[in-house]
């Protein structure tokens, strides 16, 4: 970490839920600040400062792409004197716990094209300010040797990404192991971990893969639903019926984890490096992070406020609304993306899980590094057990 970055200590005030400090609310020059459309409680309540006092201000969490509900959790942890860079399509602010200032600054940094769509792993070691970034389990086995992470807590339990088909071309598939029998061609982004695992295991043909996807629906529209296509389960099923009125009605769909690929996706993660000086923030702050992703489940609309502002005031090709993020939030809860996994926990990773993805990656993917084990990639060791979704 850098501890040259200012970090603000304050004498301890009156004790309400044993949390942070007073923020100091302000943004940088070129910054537009907005209040969210909710009228949740004001982040302003003080606490004492051991909060996070281990952790170094502004704490700087790289996403991996625009601002969404799936990321709830990281945006759960923003004030209400959020602020929005437009240009650096960062959203900055005091980081609060439970609604409740911890003391220090938080910024959340849109990934994708903003980083021109390098690995978030791979930005973590051109940017070392970056404290954490969401890197997803096949990245960082796939990315060990060039850029080294480790998860320290995953806060979705399944990967939303799906493979969707059109249930009226293909009333008779169920899952992605029957797309293979229909020899439809699955149009998919070049160089995904999952399509390389389903086609070694025999689920899909490689002659069906078309790695030219580009994210836009004009093919699949086109094509009248003779392709599949690859997507996310909490965004592309309501946008095809609700907003991409050329097609108007559902699509069908399975999961990548339940067609047996079980990753952990946007996992928080840190430089294997930083891991003995970053230890004494993580002990703080994992569990402060947990406990956002709760209370972004229990009470979305807060947080799902600042998602959708950010995305309005970046103006680029990303649209989010409102209704899209209740329909995504309600998509986690209802297919377990948003779970405790088999035990009373949000954030932990099973380790015999993660194995089994370092195995049938190691199996598919000839660049994947030889000998790894599950310790050389996560660690459960800054979860509280404790904290859970009721």
């Amino acid at each position: 970490m850098n501890h040259q970055r200012k970090r603000r200590w304050l004498s301890a005030a009156a004790l309400l839920l044993t949390l942070g400090l007073v923020a100091a609310a302000c943004g940088d020059d070129g910054e537009t600040t907005a209040a969210p459309t909710t009228t949740a409680a004001p982040a302003t309540t003080e606490a004492p400062a051991s909060v996070l006092s281990n952790c170094d201000s502004p704490l700087v969490i790289q996403s991996d792409w625009f601002p969404e509900s799936e990321h709830g959790a990281s945006y759960n942890l923003l004030g209400d004197d959020y602020t929005v860079d437009i240009e650096k399509k960062i959203v900055s602010g005091s980081l609060v716990a439970s609604g409740v200032d911890t003391g220090i600054e938080l910024e959340v940094r849109t990934g994708g094209p903003a980083i021109g769509f390098t690995p978030v792993s791979s930005q973590m070691y051109t940017d070392k300010s970056i404290d954490i970034g969401f890197v997803s389990t096949d990245q960082v086995i796939l990315l060990r040797e060039a850029t080294p992470t480790i998860s320290v807590m995953a806060p979705l339990d399944k990967n939303p990404q799906i493979l969707m088909w059109d249930p009226e071309t293909y009333p008779d598939v169920e899952t992605i192991a029957d797309l293979k029998d229909t020899g439809a061609t699955i149009n998919v982004f070049g160089g995904g971990t999952f399509i390389s695992v389903f086609t070694n295991e025999g689920i899909l043909s490689e002659d069906q893969v078309d790695p030219s996807y580009d994210g836009s629906p004009a093919r699949f529209i086109a094509e009248g639903g003779a392709i599949a296509q690859q997507g996310f389960a909490s965004a592309e099923p309501y946008n095809y019926e609700n907003v991409f009125t050329d097609w108007g009605k559902p699509v069908a769909f399975q999961l990548v984890h339940d067609a047996g690929l079980e990753l952990y996706s946007q996992t928080l993660a840190i430089r294997e490096a930083d891991l003995a000086d970053m230890t004494p923030c993580l002990e703080q702050f994992i569990p402060v992070a947990q406990q956002a992703a709760v209370d972004f489940y229990a009470s979305p609309d807060r947080a799902n406020a600042i998602i959708v502002d950010a995305v309005l005031q970046y103006a680029d090709f990303w649209q989010y609304d409102d209704a899209l993020a209740a329909f995504s939030v309600a998509t986690q809860n209802e297919l377990g993306l948003a779970s405790n996994g088999p035990d009373s926990t949000l954030g932990d990773m099973v380790t015999e899980r993660v194995q089994g993805v370092i195995d049938k990656i190691a199996a598919a993917d000839p660049a994947a590094p030889e000998g790894l084990t599950v310790d050389d990639i996560m660690t459960n060791q800054f979860i509280d057990p404790s904290i859970g979704l009721p």
